[in-house]
């Protein structure tokens, strides 16, 4: 808890961030309770609706670079506030879809707001607070936010029984201007200046600017990553089931994985900034592909999927950490704030991209298809992560000795 200590004030920020996190995250998981409704009622297939979730991310990662200057000349809070307020539209716009089209441009327009409030404003407000010290603060809140699904998946099944789907969206986009927005506007932080342990300002001049190339490495780690982590969590249930599992096997087993990776995100969080998200990366990275391997050599025996469950669990709870707080390694204030702009981009395409993708490789060439691809992405992320632990910054190295 050392970043509790060392400034109090980063208490309210992170309460705040969790409950508009949790509210931001939790209610556009809609098409996970009420995918077959919206189906029925729209004339789509299963496989379109979730498309929607798809259509969210290469929104906000188009949207994302346009956000960077913004964010580096306003600060977090007013560029989340707006963000707050062009995504209560989304959800009344899906109320009223009554086919594909309309039902398309409510994600759009969530994707436009969320790329102003979803995780990377929040880790640009964090970092705004508290400077490079943030790192155990995002850890926190991603803590938290792990959580959004198992409150809001019976929220939204509770909602939908008594008011419908439209009525869910239309209490969602209420919540947007009653819970989220002012919250933003009366509990948030203004940007200020993070102090150093002397208590002067920490000048953005002061760490030297990276090589591009280091950019660009960073920008693969976190984007393969996000391929693998995104994608895997996706195809979770029908991947164990290819490898011979019984239906309620593999949705036992899948459902461990949740707890799992907040369970490792917990144990980063407590280890109170001991060590930077190179280091987090580096250990939890080299679980992936030992689990995948495992898995594809195992053929499908209990023992091992139980041990690939745990492996991948904590391996991707902890990457979660990583992909959020490697750039802090490199980057402060308003430097942060545009890098972590820029990676968005990439990392939402990932995202978006990754489930049908294995999904194909499944179908097509079964679990060693989609595990293949993976381990091959896992391995280069670890070889990436060595190389971007021997380019740190000289300040960053001595504070992770």
């Amino acid at each position: 808890m050392r970043f509790l200590k060392s400034d109090s004030r980063l208490v309210g920020v992170l309460l705040v961030l969790a409950i508009t996190q949790l509210v931001g995250w939790g209610t556009i998981g809609l098409p996970a309770v009420i995918g077959r409704d919206l189906a029925a009622d729209l004339g789509m297939s299963l496989s379109a609706v979730f498309a929607g979730s798809s259509v969210l991310y290469v929104t906000m990662g188009l949207c994302a670079p346009w956000l960077a200057r913004a964010f580096a000349r306003h600060g977090a809070r007013k560029v989340m506030m707006v963000g707050t307020v062009v995504t209560l539209p989304g959800f009344v716009v899906m109320s009223f879809a009554h086919e594909p089209m309309l039902y398309f441009i409510g994600w759009v327009i969530l994707g436009m707001g969320g790329s102003a409030t979803l995780s990377t404003g929040a880790y640009i407000m964090l970092n705004e607070v508290a400077g490079r010290g943030a790192k155990n603060a995002i850890g926190g809140l991603m803590l938290v936010t792990g959580l959004s699904s198992s409150i809001f998946w019976p929220t939204t099944s509770f909602l939908s029984g008594h008011f419908g789907w439209r009525g869910t969206c239309l209490v969602y986009a209420a919540m947007m201007l009653l819970i989220n927005l002012p919250l933003y506007a009366f509990l948030a932080p203004r940007r200020k200046i993070a102090t150093d342990d002397g208590g002067g300002p920490i000048k953005a001049a002061t760490p030297p600017a990276i090589p591009r190339s280091t950019f660009g490495l960073v920008v693969c780690v976190i984007t393969m990553n996000a391929f693998v982590n995104f994608g895997i969590g996706a195809i979770m249930i029908e991947l164990l089931r290819a490898e011979g599992l019984a239906p309620a096997q593999a949705l036992a087993f899948g459902s461990m994985l949740g707890v799992i990776q907040v369970s490792a995100r917990g144990l980063d969080f407590l280890g109170g900034g001991r060590w930077d998200g190179i280091t987090t990366g580096l250990v939890a990275g080299t679980a992936l592909p030992v689990a995948m391997l495992l898995l594809m050599t195992s053929e499908g025996a209990t023992w091992a999927v139980a041990v690939f469950i745990l492996l991948y669990g904590a391996g991707s709870g902890a990457m979660a950490v990583a992909r959020a707080t490697i750039p802090l390694v490199f980057y402060d204030q308003a430097e942060f704030a545009k890098a972590m702009s820029m990676i968005a981009l990439p990392l939402n395409l990932a995202s978006a991209i990754s489930p049908p993708l294995l999904v194909g490789l499944l179908t097509q060439f079964g679990s060693r298809g989609a595990l293949g691809l993976t381990f091959v992405f896992s391995c280069a992320t670890v070889l990436i992560l060595v190389l971007l632990g021997r380019r740190r910054p000289q300040a960053a190295a001595v504070a992770t000795t």
